[in-house]
């Protein structure tokens, strides 16, 4: 499998893309492809919606209505806990910081409730602390809201939090209107969104991730037991979440480690919990046993590079953000196509700076696209002399034109 990266390849192709977007739209540079079909296009699984991804480097090795907006159930728990954990890193709320369970969070979410619960009782102070675990390992709705309150002064005001880190995550489909994943009809998620939520809690909060895998939780001299199935099956599964209501089925965000590689997987909408539990064991299964990773593109080098308007310099040449060897995921034996673009909005205006993000590399498994790694400028490009400026102000109003004669088209 060989992958080029010469500006060369395809460059008609790439100018005409260019003039057809125009400035600042996105740019798709000259794809790098293989031929052929993978052995596994074949798998199926019983989850309406599912997605299975390798963890280190987000490669995408199933999916199946991933990007359908469904009920989150418990699973939405997972960014209450990561709102939190953001405020402890931030240093705004401490872990032995105590807050009060009100008489809200208690008939909401507590033994009143009849939903899942750490039992705490009404009026009691608890550390954070121990209501991250409650609600980590417990899955207990009071827990969410007393943190929420205790946060935030309301639970509201703390929703508003979450959907703000879900934004700054690029969560940009999900939406959350409460701290525990009851039902709302305005409260919904992806499963992609779920997993890319997922690997960030995973290798942002190490501390806190490993509660996760933690198998019981005892509060109030009540012992709970984790109700992830996963952590049971000795596959190397160490987090994170289930879900279930009567609207979203059951769900389930899962995470597992065989030989030094992490694998995340996400299902929704099953109808059992003994159908969850099989159907991401069996994805796991999938991904541990079918692939392998190979190197795309080695440490540091240019993956392509970017077009410049007004610069000493026509193009910039771009690596992948933090320099690190770009892995893809790919089926044993596989004979699959792929595809590799460099996509950014362009042409880029100077000046641009030595490490500046100027956009993303694209690679597509078959029709799926597997791999988006954040690319940026490998060198400065200061501003160019008055002639270039000049000749690349032509070339704009020329593509002006030719864009304007293709939408007449």
């Amino acid at each position: 499998m060989t992958f080029l990266t010469s500006r060369a390849i395809g460059a008609l192709a790439a100018i005409l893309a260019t003039l057809a977007a125009g400035p600042g739209a996105p740019f798709a540079a000259p794809a790098t492809i293989a031929g052929g079909k993978s052995k596994d296009e074949g798998f199926q699984t019983a989850a309406p919606y599912a997605i299975l991804i390798e963890a280190e480097s987000g490669t995408v090795l199933f999916e199946k209505g991933a990007d359908t907006l469904v009920a989150p159930a418990s699973l939405a728990k997972l960014m209450t806990a990561e709102t939190v954990f953001n405020e402890i890193k931030e240093g705004n709320v401490k872990l032995d910081e105590e807050f009060v369970v009100s008489e809200n969070a208690w008939r909401r979410g507590g033994a009143p409730s009849g939903g899942s619960t750490m039992f705490a009782p009404i009026h009691s102070r608890v550390t954070v602390s121990d209501l991250l675990h409650g609600a980590i390992i417990q899955s207990g709705n009071d827990a969410c809201i007393t943190l929420a309150e205790g946060i935030a002064g309301n639970e509201a005001s703390f929703v508003r939090l979450m959907n703000g880190r879900a934004r700054e995550l690029g969560l940009t489909q999900s939406n959350f209107t409460n701290s525990t994943g009851l039902p709302d009809p305005e409260q919904r998620v992806t499963v992609r969104e779920l997993a890319k939520l997922a690997r960030h809690i995973i290798y942002t909060y190490p501390e806190f991730y490993k509660w996760y895998g933690e198998r019981d939780f005892t509060f109030n001299k009540i012992r709970q037991q984790n109700r992830n199935p996963l952590l049971a099956m000795n596959i190397g599964a160490d987090g994170l979440k289930t879900g279930f209501t009567n609207e979203s089925g059951y769900g389930l965000v899962g995470s597992a480690v065989q030989n030094g590689l992490r694998l995340i997987v996400v299902v929704n909408g099953l109808k059992t919990a003994n159908e969850r539990a099989d159907e991401a064991r069996k994805l796991l299964n999938f991904g541990f046993n079918g692939f392998e990773s190979r190197v795309l593109f080695a440490e540091g080098q240019q993956i392509g590079d970017a077009r410049v308007f007004g610069g000493e310099q026509r193009y910039v040449p771009l690596e992948a953000a933090g320099k690190k060897p770009i892995r893809l995921m790919v089926p044993k034996n596989m004979t699959d196509r792929i595809i590799a673009r460099v996509v950014y909005r362009g042409p880029v205006r100077v000046p641009v700076a030595k490490g500046q993000e100027i956009g993303v590399l694209k690679v597509w498994r078959g029709d799926t696209i597997a791999l988006e790694v954040p690319l940026q400028a490998a060198e400065a490009v200061e501003g160019g002399p008055l002639h270039r400026r000049a000749m690349d102000g032509l070339s704009e109003l020329f593509g002006g034109w030719f864009r304007a004669g293709l939408q007449k088209l």
